[in-house]
């Protein structure tokens, strides 16, 4: 049986732990030697009709992060199931600071109406990069426009509302995966990293 190296096997992990770690709840894809970590705003729901501010971590395999300087990076939107092979959006793409990644590839896509999209993130190195060329592809889904109260609602409140029936704690739970993620990731890594000096 083939076995990896210490260094290869390392490498692979810091890679998968870099891109999940920082937002267990965002999205990652891989092909060949790159990654890349999906976000979309607000908190991974983008809403139909209004701009969505997205970027793309792109990584190395061995976590180094690509910024937009160095890749000829493309953006295509297409609505699913697709229908033609010309993309619905193609968004410019601009280097933006997000979380702790400096430099990235961002754009702001307004989803036309609710429902599934595929966003198709495209690039080559630039001269004198060693990155593969990638081709990755995220499942989105776009949700209706977000409900305007009537004057009459914000004047007569419920009084059997649910505090916690909010918008904003439906948004919380993905980041109780972050923690158990996080750890889940630190055990294998140790377990691979004790395997390894044996």
């Amino acid at each position: 049986m083939h076995r990896q190296s210490p260094s290869k096997t390392l490498g692979w992990l810091l890679f998968f732990a870099l891109s999940i770690t920082p937002a267990a709840a965002h999205k990652v894809q891989t092909a060949a030697d790159v990654g890349a970590t999906l976000h979309l705003e607000p908190n991974d729901h983008p809403r139909a009709g209004e701009p969505a501010q997205t970027w793309f971590a792109l990584t190395r395999k061995g976590g180094q992060i690509i910024p937009l300087e160095q890749c000829n990076c493309q953006l295509a939107v297409y609505s699913q199931p697709r229908s033609a092979n010309s993309p619905l959006l193609q968004p410019p793409l601009s280097a933006i600071s997000a979380e702790q990644y400096q430099g990235i590839p961002g754009a702001a896509i307004a989803f036309p109406k609710a429902g599934a999209y595929e966003l198709e993130l495209s690039g080559t190195p630039k001269a004198g990069e060693d990155f593969q060329p990638f081709k990755l592809t995220f499942g989105v889904t776009v949700t209706g426009a977000a409900p305007t109260e009537s004057p009459q609602a914000t004047q007569e409140p419920s009084s059997s509302a649910d505090p916690r029936d909010t918008p904003e704690t439906g948004r919380a739970i993905p980041v109780t995966f972050i923690v158990p993620a996080v750890i889940a990731g630190l055990g294998i890594l140790w377990m691979v990293v004790r395997g390894v000096k044996k």
